[in-house]
């Protein structure tokens, strides 16, 4: 399969890859994400990592025992975790002499043009520096995600890879999961449910195949997930999701190699 080789790609972690089930962060995980992502920009891509686990890490930081049911509560775990999540990246980063930058979006931040206009220079600044973005939803003043709000043009990380995505051009959208891709049926429940390696076209029997969010660290099913494919496609870019235990895999990806699940732009058909 002849893929073309992107040169800009935004690859979404998720909390569930991210965290122990405790919620402390997995930092083996982590430091086998950006050892993998720094390498990338050394050869030549440029990385957008957009990144969940802001509460999680929060509640498990502060020392709570359960997952605040206030939004209040969940978005001051926000903010703790936020600042816990930043201080790992850049260690990390900076060890593999990569410069890291922070960026937090509300939906307000995309759905207006001239703020979405300076987020695209922002991120086009950034990328020209050799800088690494590393974005997340402003869960401590956005309650899109957290907690049923008025404001819903993001709501899960799925989405916002997707959106900054599209705002940046990108190539390749790749999300990291816990699952392995798309399959015909739900495989926890289907021994015989069988994994898409490529889809070409969200079909209404594609879109029936989505299921229900997997674990209480994380807030993105299948649908969302589908959701930020037609974002992805709709702009022309190609969409991959794949399991964050591997985060190897994604030089193969890169290559255009037959991992996890591709979703394929139609503008790009011609190239395949």
């Amino acid at each position: 399969m002849n893929i073309m080789k992107p040169k800009r790609m935004v690859v979404k972690v998720g909390t569930s890859t991210l965290t122990h089930p405790s919620g402390s962060l997995d930092l083996r995980s982590m430091e086998r994400l950006v050892r993998v992502l720094s390498d990338l920009c050394g050869a030549g891509h440029e990385i957008i990592l957009v990144t969940s686990g802001a509460i999680a890490v929060g509640v498990a930081h502060l020392g709570l025992p359960e997952r605040p049911s206030s939004l209040r509560r969940k978005q001051a775990a926000a903010a703790v975790g936020q600042c816990r999540m930043m201080h790992i990246y850049d260690k990390l980063f900076s060890e593999y002499n990569r410069t890291m930058a922070q960026i937090l979006l509300t939906g307000e931040d995309v759905e207006d043009p001239v703020r979405a206009e300076h987020l695209r220079g922002t991120f086009s600044a950034l990328l020209e520096l050799g800088v690494l973005p590393v974005v997340n939803e402003n869960d401590s003043v956005s309650s899109a995600e957290i907690e049923t709000g008025r404001h819903k043009v993001l709501g899960d990380n799925d989405t916002l890879s997707a959106i900054v995505a599209s705002l940046c051009g990108a190539d390749l959208l790749v999300l990291l999961s816990d699952i392995d891709g798309l399959y015909s049926a739900d495989p926890r429940v289907d021994p015989g449910a069988k994994l898409l390696h490529r889809v070409t076209e969200l079909t209404p029997d594609i879109l029936d195949m989505a299921g229900n969010p997997g674990t209480w660290r994380g807030t993105g099913g299948m649908a969302t997930k589908l959701s930020a494919a037609k974002i992805a496609l709709e702009a022309g870019c190609d969409m991959v999701i794949t399991n964050g235990a591997r985060p190897e895999d994604l030089y193969g990806i890169v290559e255009g190699r037959e991992t996890g699940t591709r979703f394929i732009a139609k503008r790009k058909a011609g190239d395949q």
